[in-house]
């Protein structure tokens, strides 16, 4: 398959590199120092046993006219940086081009071959304009949740954590001929990507402990296993998946895992620090409203009360904002190092 990956961070880095060491013939849209790395070296892939593979059969570009029509098109971007490239996109699309979406959060179709009530809403706080849903239509749309963990540790080099599940499904639930080929070319590359009859429900599971577990590392500068052992803010996370879990139940959503068992696998990564954390310390625009904010916007459409989660979302709004004010980041320092 001809398969182009918008943005080559830590996941489009790890799925375009296994992808293409699987035989994908895999074209990376991308910018700055990963287009001059992956353009010169490849993509470098160290794997989670410390394997290091590279892949060197891909292309990279910055110009999405010259990669073409694409069988396959990866949005690989945070949910807040897709529109900034929608204007893009239909250079790379074919009459039988799908697309497949790597966004953590309630993504921006989330209404659309929906059915019910809601068939056609559009999620103002991921999708503001209606603009990506007008540039990439739902029917090109095969949703996936991105359950492994990697990170960019240089241009062109990623680094695999854990995990490979990329479950993926129709928006309407269907089994068509394209979400199943599309599951074996990612099983071939190493992932197990079932099938699912409703992707909306593995994406509330992802996001439960998102909505919840990201904030609050961000604004008390704590890890996982800090926030689930400290009575208090294991408090606080459970108030707020019981309001989510409240809002996702008015959508015609059952959560398979029980929420304290949630918690416990939360506990059990031990001292990781989430991806909002990352970017508070690191002085990037955090991934706030897919992630909070849509389920807030969700919560008023079903006349659902969220107080905890209003609090917490004001809160880290307000320091992404002094973040952009000031153009700085936030970091705690241990006291050695201040003293130094």
């Amino acid at each position: 398959m001809k398969i182009a990956i918008i943005g080559a961070g830590a996941i489009g880095g790890l799925v375009g590199a296994k992808l293409a060491l699987a035989g994908e013939d895999v074209t990376f849209v991308v910018r700055g120092h990963n287009l001059a790395a992956i353009g010169a070296r490849g993509m470098r892939l160290v794997a989670a046993d410390g394997e290091e593979l590279t892949a060197r059969n891909v292309h990279a570009t910055d110009r999405y006219e010259s990669a073409g029509p694409q069988d396959v098109v990866i949005l690989a971007t945070k949910a807040h940086q897709l529109e900034a490239v929608v204007d893009r996109v239909p250079l790379l699309l074919g009459p039988q081009t799908t697309v497949v979406t790597m966004q953590n959060g309630i993504p921006y179709w989330y209404f659309q071959r929906h059915g019910g009530l809601f068939e056609g809403t559009r999620v103002a706080s991921v999708d503001p304009q209606g603009r990506v849903l007008a540039g990439i239509p739902a029917e090109r749309v095969i949703g996936c949740v991105v359950y492994p963990a990697s990170e960019l540790v240089a241009p062109g080099v990623v680094r695999h954590i854990e995990g490979d599940r990329l479950p993926l499904g129709e928006l309407d639930g269907t089994s068509t001929e394209r979400v199943r080929g599309l599951s074996a070319c990612f099983e071939n590359a190493g992932f197990k990507a079932p099938v699912l009859p409703d992707i909306r429900a593995e994406i509330w599971l992802k996001l439960w402990g998102n909505l919840t577990f990201n904030p609050l590392s961000s604004l008390s500068h704590s890890t996982l296993v800090d926030i689930c052992q400290y009575p208090l803010t294991r408090d606080l996370a459970a108030a707020m998946m019981r309001e989510a879990q409240a809002v996702a139940h008015k959508l015609g959503i059952a959560f398979r895992v029980p929420l304290e068992k949630r918690i416990a696998g939360a506990e059990k990564v031990g001292k990781h620090k989430t991806s909002m954390l990352q970017d508070v310390e690191a002085g990037r625009e955090p991934e706030i409203d897919a992630l909070v904010g849509s389920v807030i916007e969700l919560a008023r459409l079903t006349d659902t009360p969220t107080p905890h989660i209003d609090t917490v979302y004001a809160l880290v709004k307000l320091l992404a904002r002094t973040m952009n004010d000031r153009q700085g980041h936030v970091r705690l320092l241990e006291a050695d190092r201040l003293a130094a």
